[in-house]
């Protein structure tokens, strides 16, 4: 869903990526709760790869965020944390330009987060717009996970550990990145200095790609086309898409606005020119559904062919998957470990510690 102006406007160190930036810091990452689809790739996958060429860019595979909603099903988790970085490597992100991590592997983070507890209300969590709006997708009213609620601060303990200075994330995610400096500001008076460095956000220039039903994009609803699809699913999903169900003959006038057709073509046609002048051919009419989804289809297998054969290399040989993420792992983890030493001096726990050892 895009942001109104207002809320941009209260957001004024968020950039957008056609500002594509160079030399910073950047924290992005997925939670592992199944293999990554097109509205993955279209809203953040792709500009990882365009990212990692002129920045310091680590990827947190975020498999204990995942757990706050995916408590009974711990087990899919950890499977799809290898599917997780497979898709990483098969678009393109390279292990030497990007550091691939995992979260539960980095106890760190976790100690960050209980230090940053402190700091924050639950009244505050409660009136984050973006937790709220999840609570409330989740039916959970007042049953709410404990670790649910809490993942502003998770979130703001992941950027900060490995000094983020920049976050991609969707509009929606805006609070998120607010609520993180509130933090990084909390912890500064605290120390009488500054301690953390403050995020910027960077915020796509692709509206969020829908299922192929015009819903939101899900794997647990199965109407997301996935970075593995065959050949065969990607032709049953194209023309399964949601159309203009008023459009019943060629020579009808279609509506472009709501068509996951082309919303999916905008998003991946290599032709921005062509695809203007075949929505005016549609909204004339003129144009028939058979068409738009046989060009998008012709573009989609070509897109995702090349990604699911490296796919199918990766996973011959998942020991090498495996050492990737520990390597990666390892060097984010001694990032972290310097960042929460810093934190720890800044509530004194730096002394109980050498007065222990002393």
């Amino acid at each position: 869903m895009e942001a109104t102006p207002t809320q941009r406007s209260i957001h004024p160190d968020a950039i957008r990526e056609s500002e594509l930036p160079v030399h910073e810091t950047i924290l992005t990452g997925d939670r592992p709760t199944g293999p990554l689809h097109l509205g993955h790739y279209a809203g953040s996958l792709r500009n990882r790869v365009r990212l990692q060429a002129e920045n310091d860019q680590t990827l947190l595979i975020a498999d204990l965020q995942a757990l706050t909603d995916h408590i009974g099903r711990s087990t899919d988790v950890r499977r799809s944390v290898l599917d997780v970085a497979i898709d990483y490597l098969a678009v393109g992100i390279e292990p030497a330009r990007s550091t691939v991590a995992l979260q539960s592997a980095i106890p760190e983070l976790s100690e960050l987060m209980v230090l940053y507890l402190n700091l924050v209300t639950v009244a505050r969590l409660e009136r984050n717009p973006t937790v709220r709006a999840e609570i409330a997708l989740r039916g959970f009213e007042r049953d709410v996970p404990a670790g649910f609620l809490c993942y502003p601060v998770s979130q703001a303990a992941d950027i900060t550990a490995f000094r983020a200075t920049l976050v991609p994330v969707g509009d929606d995610q805006l609070p998120m990145i607010e609520q993180t400096n509130e933090l990084v500001r909390r912890i500064a008076h605290l120390a009488g200095h500054p301690v953390l460095a403050e995020c910027r956000a960077l915020l796509s220039d692709t509206p969020r790609l829908p299922g192929i039903d015009g819903r939101k994009a899900s794997k647990s609803l199965g109407n997301a086309i996935s970075l593995s699809a065959s050949p065969d699913e990607i032709h049953a999903k194209v023309h399964g898409m949601f159309t203009d169900p008023r459009h019943v003959r060629v020579a009808d006038p279609g509506r472009v606005e709501g068509n996951v057709v082309f919303a999916y073509l905008r998003a991946f046609d290599p032709d921005p020119a062509e695809v203007r002048a075949l929505e005016a051919r549609y909204r004339e009419g003129g144009l028939g559904d058979v068409a738009i989804k046989r060009r998008l289809d012709e573009i989609l297998q070509a897109l995702i062919a090349p990604i699911r054969e490296r796919r199918t290399a990766l996973a011959r040989d998942p020991g090498a998957v495996t050492a990737i993420i520990r390597q990666g792992t390892d060097r984010a983890r001694e990032i972290a470990a310097s960042v929460l030493r810093d934190v720890r001096r800044v509530f004194s726990l730096d002394l109980v510690a050498t007065e222990l050892r002393d």
